[in-house]
């Protein structure tokens, strides 16, 4: 399973070479804001904001001073704007208060603060910091359980299985990897099986259309993004 396993992940990267975050930032900062706000909503919406969000408010204490309803309404159409504008101050408060400003580049630190997981927080080390990070998101989540590398349904409990399969130095590029195919091929309610380049590893080929020119079909030439 090991072999295989790593063998599936070897030929997604070389289906998607250019595999990435598609959220965009230029700072750890920015990379833990739009992480945050990408809950429940698109990473495009996201990323339409951003420029508008940070040039209001580029650093940590400028968006912990921000009026609130300055930042709902810049954060509006993202969705859940109360409860994100929210997180927002809590979070840029506490990274004044406790640690001057600067993003904390370890996983214990970054959990600490509002609104933030350990999705969030390996985003952000794997991203911005370069520090290998496993990010379980609901297409890695749907995709490890289809290739059967772990049962695990638990986020938490999902990432230590997968952690124990592949080398650390791995683990930020394995998580675009499968958030990449997740988006693009392996739909969650019709995956384009015809169409997959890991079909043969696959031990869930099959849930979705086989021909090719039907799984073709349903391939996203980019991700919802």
């Amino acid at each position: 399973m090991v072999r295989r396993a790593r063998k599936i992940d070897r030929v997604l990267g070389e289906t998607y070479p250019d595999a990435r975050c598609e959220l965009d930032f230029d700072n750890a900062f920015e990379l833990l804001v739009v992480t945050v706000l990408s809950a429940q909503t698109t990473d495009r919406r996201v990323n339409a904001v951003r420029p508008t969000l940070f040039a209001a408010y580029p650093d940590p204490a400028a968006m912990a001073a921000a009026p609130r309803e300055d930042l709902e309404r810049i954060v509006g159409p993202l969705g859940f704007f109360r409860a994100k504008t929210e997180s927002l101050l809590k979070l840029s408060a506490a990274l004044v208060e406790r640690y001057d400003g600067q993003v904390p580049p370890r996983l214990e630190d970054l959990v600490t603060l509002p609104g933030v997981g350990r999705k969030t927080a390996n985003v952000v080390l794997g991203n911005a910091f370069g520090i290998p990070g496993i990010t379980v998101d609901t297409h890695f989540g749907r995709l490890i359980r289809r290739f059967e590398w772990t049962e695990e349904t638990d986020p938490v409990k999902a990432e230590f299985a997968i952690a124990a399969i592949f080398p650390k130095r791995d683990w930020t590029m394995l998580s675009h990897h499968l958030v990449w195919h997740g988006r693009r091929v392996c739909h969650a309610k019709k995956p384009a099986c015809g169409a997959c380049t890991v079909a043969k590893w696959c031990p869930s080929y099959g849930e979705g259309p086989v021909d090719p020119e039907a799984a073709a079909k349903l391939v996203k030439t980019q991700g919802p993004a």
